[in-house]
């Protein structure tokens, strides 16, 4: 590996034995680049592998997905639609909850440990020319976009759904030129890569948007929406907008999740639909990916229609977010829940205080470095009886004792343990929440980062 690339701390769960040992060597192989989470803004290094590869990105249609929270969660649902309408799928979201294995998935299914390293063996050679001819090498996200749409090319896929890993226009992923542009709400995250302001954001975000694509936007703070349309006016694109051509009608709490019917882009309702999730971020979420669908399929606006209602149905059903208000244990209630900014844990407090019941709800928390913990933690306190404040396992962990220090200011002394194991924190946690005496009202809920959440799912034994 070239001396540009920085080594990286991400997180390597090697498996034994067998392909566990092969791609146990291909992620330490990609934790010498720079993480994700350092960037150089630029499509160079990845259109110059594509160049190489024969632009693998073109093979396929696509539907590209960006915005702050709910991109995964969308980008399930999207490809759960489209599977259900017997379309050969391939989707690249991130970051993984587990395994990196999980990131490049062929109609649901993440790619087998041996198909993800035949991938990486097989664009290496080219990932090294770009190495050597670019100013700084190739990055872990490049590395992994590459791997993803040259696996999706060789399936090959009817269409592949597209997550950005951050902002839009210098993002990896835009290399495609996707029919359809998703856009979910816009928050402040990442501030200091992507700008101080949802209007600043958005321009980044907006550069998903193609010349005569369909933009299906979520709703958005003003500047934000004013961004997106003008983005939308310049490259000629057709604008839907939550709210207005589509949207959530009506919802109400259901056994597992909820009843919810959707409006589509022709006007037309859809009844009666169960999704498996909590929240009305999780119906806003399955409003935007109908859309997403239907604009795909040509259907709504001015052509009118909509889906045969019996497979929508079919398909939301189905829909699984690993690590989105998933309850894992019950007595006391465990669950995981990947919120890691403030617009993101406030979804997840009105989600639970909407679906669950708890008479005393303790908080498991580990957050990453670079996020607004403050405000994340003032999100969560008016629901947390005590929290117990702890880190996972990468470098990119804040410091247990400075999350502790922000915990104190917000909880108070009294209601912050401090545990710097995440299983030793877990445990306290359900300590905590049994001196309740009541199990059927006593709950844990581990957040604050989509690692810490994978970790306590490894964990916890969820499969």
């Amino acid at each position: 590996m070239s001396d540009k690339a920085d080594p990286n701390p991400y997180t390597v769960r090697p498996a034994e034995g067998g392909p566990g040992d092969a791609l146990r060597d291909v992620e330490l192989e990609l934790a010498k680049r720079w993480p994700e989470n350092k960037l150089e803004p630029s499509l160079d290094r990845i259109e110059a592998l594509m160049d190489i590869l024969g632009q693998p990105q073109r093979s396929f249609p696509s539907i590209h997905i960006t915005g702050t929270n709910g991109k995964t969660s969308t980008a399930r649902m999207i490809e759960q639609l489209l599977n259900t309408f017997e379309l050969r799928t391939g989707r690249y979201t991130s970051p993984h909850v587990e395994s990196v294995t999980e990131r490049i998935t062929l109609d649901g299914a993440p790619i087998s440990p041996e198909r993800f390293v035949e991938v990486y063996r097989d664009i290496e050679p080219y990932v090294g020319m770009v190495d050597e001819r670019e100013p700084v090498a190739m990055s872990f996200f490049e590395v992994l976009t590459g791997m993803a749409y040259a696996a999706f090319a060789d399936a090959p896929v009817d269409v592949a759904v597209v997550e950005v890993g951050m902002g839009g226009s210098w993002d990896a992923t835009n290399v495609i030129d996707a029919a359809v542009s998703v856009i979910t709400p816009i928050s402040l995250d990442h501030t200091d890569k992507l700008g101080e302001t949802t209007g600043e954001i958005a321009v980044e975000k907006s550069g998903v948007i193609k010349p005569g694509a369909v933009a299906v936007v979520a709703q958005q703070q003003l500047d934000a929406a004013q961004t997106i349309l003008r983005r939308a006016v310049e490259v000629d694109a057709t604008v839907a907008r939550e709210g207005m051509e589509f949207g959530v009608l009506r919802r109400e709490v259901a056994i597992g999740g909820q009843l919810v019917t959707l409006r589509g882009l022709g006007g037309e309702e859809y009844e009666d639909v169960f999704i498996p999730l909590h929240g009305a971020h999780q119906a806003q979420n399955a409003a935007l990916a109908l859309a997403a669908v239907e604009a795909f399929f040509g259907v709504g606006g001015a052509r009118g229609g909509q889906l045969d209602v019996d497979k929508i149905r079919q398909a939301f059903s189905g829909v699984a977010s690993p690590g989105r208000l998933e309850v894992v244990r019950r007595s006391p209630t465990i669950i995981l829940d990947a919120a890691h900014n403030p617009d993101g844990a406030q979804a997840t407090v009105t989600a639970i205080g909407e679906s669950f019941g708890f008479t005393r709800l303790v908080g498991v928390i580990g957050t990453s470095g670079d996020k607004d913990v403050a405000g994340l933690l003032e999100a969560f306190e008016p629901i947390l009886a005590e929290v117990v404040v702890t880190q996972n396992s990468t470098h990119r962990a804040l410091d247990v004792d400075r999350l502790a220090a922000v915990a104190v200011e917000i909880f108070g002394e009294d209601r912050v343990q401090v545990e710097p194991r995440l299983d030793d924190a877990i445990a306290a946690a359900v300590t905590l929440a049994e001196e309740e005496g009541d199990l059927g009202g006593a709950g844990v809920l581990v957040t604050g980062s989509v690692i810490t959440v994978g970790e306590a799912r490894l964990l916890l034994g969820r499969k």
